[in-house]
């Protein structure tokens, strides 16, 4: 299969930055709804957070990409920075919200696989997901698959919070 990608880099520095990149992106572009927008994390001398746009088509990446030309949203490349991006946006990203179980979160969006921290088998797909509004699966290995954590009343929740605490706030 074939990736039409572009990637963004604008210099952010933290993920909530780069979630807020891909939405003014999605909404400036009036991207289509399969179009797949992640975040990757950059390690070299100048740490930061790309984004890519994974596109359904040759003719709207380059549509794409001439719009993002200006030079405003910072410099764009075309492909994909690595294969392990962390999904924002995505098909059914939008349907996630409130408690649905498993099975439920898996039919409404592009999300191939859920996984609970600590456990080698796979949720049953009754089991109840508080979503918090906030699901952000991993690529791996080709697959889209959100790790998910146990909590209370027999639930799971996505791993990645909504509003994380910065590391060390009270120092």
């Amino acid at each position: 299969m074939t990736v039409h990608a572009l990637t963004v880099d604008a210099g952010t520095r933290d993920l909530r930055a780069a979630d807020h990149l891909l939405h003014a992106l999605a909404g400036r572009l009036a991207l289509p709804g399969n179009t797949v927008g992640c975040t990757h994390l950059v390690r070299d001398a100048r740490p930061r957070v790309v984004v890519s746009l994974s596109l359904p088509s040759a003719p709207l990446l380059h549509a794409v990409r001439e719009r993002l030309a200006a030079g405003e949203y910072g410099t764009v490349s075309e492909g994909l920075p690595d294969p392990s991006g962390r999904a924002v946006l995505y098909p059914g990203a939008s349907r996630l919200t409130g408690t649905l179980t498993v099975g439920e979160l898996l039919e409404r969006s592009a999300i191939d696989r859920v996984t609970v921290l600590g456990s080698p088998l796979p949720p049953e797909p009754d089991t109840r997901m508080v979503t918090r509004d906030h699901v952000r699966p991993q690529w791996d290995g080709g697959v889209l698959v959100l790790a998910a954590t146990p909590a209370l009343g027999d639930t799971l929740v996505p791993f990645e919070a909504p509003n994380p605490m910065p590391c060390c706030a009270d120092h």
